[in-house]
């Protein structure tokens, strides 16, 4: 029992000297008039509780997250795409100079173009997240398909399995570990590219909270905005990493 609290505390040791700093800082190296631009540790924490206890910070944090999930969902489709340029390479000759010509867009570079067309609202925020998940699921997909052991392939049409059959119970299995390695990266971005987009395009969400909070310089509050941002985007990267673990098993790089 004692050995595992002290595992948990040293792989805090990190978190524990970077919050140690922070407080130093604050409370010794800066003055009176500059302290607002960075408040210690226990004023943030008393505003998060004031916008936990007001219903706020859960409000903004819910529209934010249903707009990830929407987002992520129309993602997805990236995963047949990506499987059919790395099956057959008429598809990929089609549509990989596409690709390669969109994906270094930032997915910043859109949002003017996207209020334009979107105005602003949840579905010019959910254009910004589909093209900073879509991109990463996409390019592992298309590598998981191509590393797909030969051999296995040829054995499969050697006892008469259809391309399809091939397809879902060969290449989609195989690539699986790349894909969820895809996912994991392209949840990561387009929860970044959100918050980005909603601190110009939104009136609601975690972005708006944090540039609204500036504006009135309450940095407590724009602190507390980006340490649920983190602290959520390491939440649904450990969910994954958690139904990966539990739905393939076999894939030990997934697992470490």
């Amino acid at each position: 029992m004692l050995s595992a609290v002290l595992r948990r505390a040293r792989r805090l040791a990190l978190l524990m000297v970077l919050l140690a700093a922070w407080w130093y800082v604050s409370e010794h190296v800066l003055d009176r008039s500059t302290r607002t631009l960075l408040p210690p540790p226990q004023v943030v924490v008393r505003a998060a509780w004031e916008l936990m206890r007001s219903g706020e910070l859960w409000r903004q944090l819910h529209d934010s997250l249903m707009r990830e999930l929407v987002a992520f969902s129309w993602a997805c489709l990236s995963i047949p795409v990506g499987i059919a340029m790395g099956w057959w390479k008429a598809v990929e000759e089609q549509v990989d100079p596409v690709v390669e010509m969109l994906r270094p867009v930032p997915p910043l570079a859109w949002i003017p173009l996207s209020i334009l067309w979107f105005g602003i609202g949840n579905t010019q925020n959910e254009f910004i997240i589909f093209l900073g998940c879509f991109f990463p699921i996409l390019i592992n997909t298309v590598a998981g398909v191509k590393g797909v052991e030969p051999n296995l392939v040829r054995a499969a049409r050697c006892l008469g399995a259809g391309v399809w059959q091939i397809l879902w119970r060969i290449v989609l299995r195989a690539a699986l570990p790349q894909i969820v390695t895809g996912v994991r990266v392209g949840l990561g971005v387009g929860w970044m590219a959100l918050v980005a987009a909603e601190l110009v395009g939104a009136n609601s969400g975690l972005g708006f909270l944090i540039n609204d909070s500036r504006t009135i310089l309450r940095t407590d509050y724009v602190i507390v905005g980006m340490a649920t941002i983190g602290v959520v985007g390491f939440a649904l990267d450990r969910i994954i990493r958690e139904a990966v673990r539990r739905l393939m098993p076999w894939s030990q790089a997934l697992n470490k």
